[in-house]
């Protein structure tokens, strides 16, 4: 049983990134998370929106996955938490005005509980009385005169990546500064994390699935691994466009455009030698990949040298096509039980969705929902520790 438990608060419409990544990392590192919202229970879901800076005044908007709630609101009780989660995006905006939340917050404050806010977050706490005055905080800066008007002093961030920390209260300016926001939150809740002077690399492809690049890379980011992401024809500082693929009742998964995702390094220049570890992220992406010979190179490089390497979903499809997947057993998204299958593997089946499995050096999941054991069972190889 985790010895840490947090809340996240959520409402319909809140930043994608900013409710999973928090929410699949603390899991990931052993931290139980409640995520609820006002007038939903239990298995509702709540609508999410892709906020992206793309060169306009203010930020784009798209609808973004589902997100399942896995505890319900009306049967809270504040004491049994040790933290407090406000992921931005628009759902503040009226969360804000909700008695029952603004209550919550003030209950959550006057217990001393960690509290962490990101982007218009900080809404919620400003509604809560007395909660922002005199405190150092940051936020999109849209949020600015609400802030100042609620008697926060306010940091203005210097980078959409700013993180404040103020005694109990950490705020971060948008989902860009998460690693910092949630390193920062696991040590506040007693947490220490060892062995995590490691470099990853994740290879990278145009419309590969967004949650499944983003969160394993901030996750292992916020342990202070080195993380460098790249793609081939690609060099640092460009984008791959993700998709988001998700559960909506149909025969297959649905696709939507996700968030661009920025690349840290240039493929021609990665030398594998110098990496701990593989990451191979699901989607669409992975179809092309595979029949890329330096991405079959690369793959054939880690596993020769016996590192670990991480692959979800249809990320498979790449390790079927490098041969390396011979005598193993593994899983994938079930649509991808033939490539693991006529590659030599043994097919370990996804039941649930969300399990994943490790073969020596390789660790597999069937899709985004895995993500806690997916990273969890990567950082055990890598031996990196999260402690409270």
């Amino acid at each position: 049983m985790a010895s840490k438990r947090v809340l996240l608060l959520c409402g319909d419409f809140m930043e994608d990134y900013e409710a999973m990544v928090p929410f699949q990392a603390l899991q990931a590192f052993g931290v139980a998370v409640d995520a609820v919202c006002p007038g939903k229970k239990a298995g509702d879901v709540c609508r999410t929106a892709v906020h992206v800076l793309s060169g306009a005044q203010t930020y784009t908007e798209t609808v973004g996955h589902n997100f399942a709630l896995n505890a319900t609101f009306d049967e809270l009780d504040a004491a049994s938490y040790d933290g407090l989660l406000l992921p931005g995006g628009r759902a503040p905006e009226y969360l804000a005005h909700i008695p029952g939340v603004v209550e919550l917050v003030t209950k959550f404050v006057s217990l001393g509980k960690q509290i962490a806010s990101i982007c218009h977050g900080q809404l919620i706490l400003a509604a809560a009385a007395g909660v922002v005055k005199g405190r150092k905080c940051t936020a999109f800066p849209a949020v600015k005169p609400v802030l100042v008007a609620a008697g926060a002093h306010w940091v203005e961030p210097d980078t959409m990546a700013a993180t404040v920390v103020d005694g109990n209260l950490i705020t971060a300016a948008t989902y860009d500064g998460h690693p910092e926001l949630i390193s920062h939150f696991v040590k506040a809740l007693g947490g220490t994390i060892n062995g995590s002077d490691r470099r990853i690399l994740f290879i990278c492809g145009d419309y590969m699935e967004d949650y499944e690049v983003k969160v394993p890379f901030q996750s292992l980011q916020a342990l202070g691994c080195h993380v460098d992401a790249v793609c081939p024809s690609k060099k640092a500082g460009d984008t791959c466009p993700t998709a988001i693929h998700d559960f909506e009742g149909d025969q297959t998964y649905s696709e939507k455009p996700g968030h661009p995702f920025s690349l840290t390094a240039s493929f021609d220049d990665v030398d594998p030698s110098s990496y701990d570890a593989l990451v191979i992220p699901g989607g669409r992406a992975p179809e092309y990949l595979a029949l890329n010979e330096s991405v079959i190179a690369l793959v054939k490089h880690f596993f020769e040298t016996k590192k670990p390497v991480a692959s979800i979903c249809h990320g498979q499809q790449i390790l079927s096509a490098a041969g390396v997947l011979k005598g193993r057993k593994c899983t994938a998204y079930p649509a991808v039980k033939l490539n693991v299958v006529l590659s030599g593997a043994t097919w370990l089946e996804p039941d649930p969705i969300s399990r994943c499995f490790t073969d020596g050096n390789l660790v597999t999941g069937a899709a985004w929902p895995g993500h806690p054991e997916f990273i969890s069972q990567l950082i055990a190889l890598l031996g990196i520790q999260v402690s409270f």
